[in-house]
């Protein structure tokens, strides 16, 4: 994947963290310089660490369903992209409760806007491409994007977080469109 394709993957990705962050601030649960350290931090480190335990999974397996792979990666892109669009519709997102930017909760945050990385991390295994330089960018843009909108959260409200998700998931079905595309072509 080439680096753009990687930082659309990425914007895609980090929009479940983005909404929540976003939903934390503008609740006023989650205020000041800590919690919008620990919402990024955590959101970032998760997002980071699933593709790496998605590809750790898919290169065990890649030589198996290589004549499908490609199958593989449109699906898999395609489901979580729909998932994004559907969470985002229905209003079925993650919803913290109490201050989501500490304890179990946080980690719960951070596991439940993450699953979808591991799906990235299989399909990049299936791929061939590597996953460190990936899964760093995944996790870098993730922790910078949940720190914005968590400092402007408060002015711009959730609306806003609902339509990048679903901006974020269409970005997904259209990347996983064009390795199906590139592959039968």
């Amino acid at each position: 994947m080439s680096l753009w394709e990687i930082l659309v993957v990425a914007v895609g990705l980090s929009m479940d963290a983005v909404a929540v962050s976003l939903a934390a601030s503008a609740s006023q649960r989650a205020r000041g310089a800590r919690a919008t350290f620990r919402l990024s931090f955590h959101f970032g480190l998760f997002q980071f660490l699933m593709p790496v335990v998605g590809w750790s999974i898919g290169a065990s397996v890649a030589r198996y369903i290589s004549s499908i792979d490609h199958w593989i990666a449109f699906g898999l892109l395609t489901l979580v992209g729909l998932r994004m669009i559907t969470a985002a519709t229905s209003g079925a997102g993650p919803k913290p409760a109490g201050d989501p930017s500490r304890g179990s909760t946080l980690i719960l945050l951070s596991v439940a806007t993450s699953i979808d990385a591991l799906a990235i991390g299989l399909t990049l295994a299936m791929l061939g491409n590597g996953i460190w330089y990936a899964s760093l960018v995944i996790g870098l843009v993730t922790a910078c994007l949940s720190c914005l909108a968590v400092l402007v959260g408060a002015r711009i409200g959730q609306r806003v977080g609902q339509r990048m998700e679903i901006l974020g998931g269409l970005a997904l079905v259209a990347i996983g469109a064009r390795i199906l595309w590139q592959h039968l072509s």
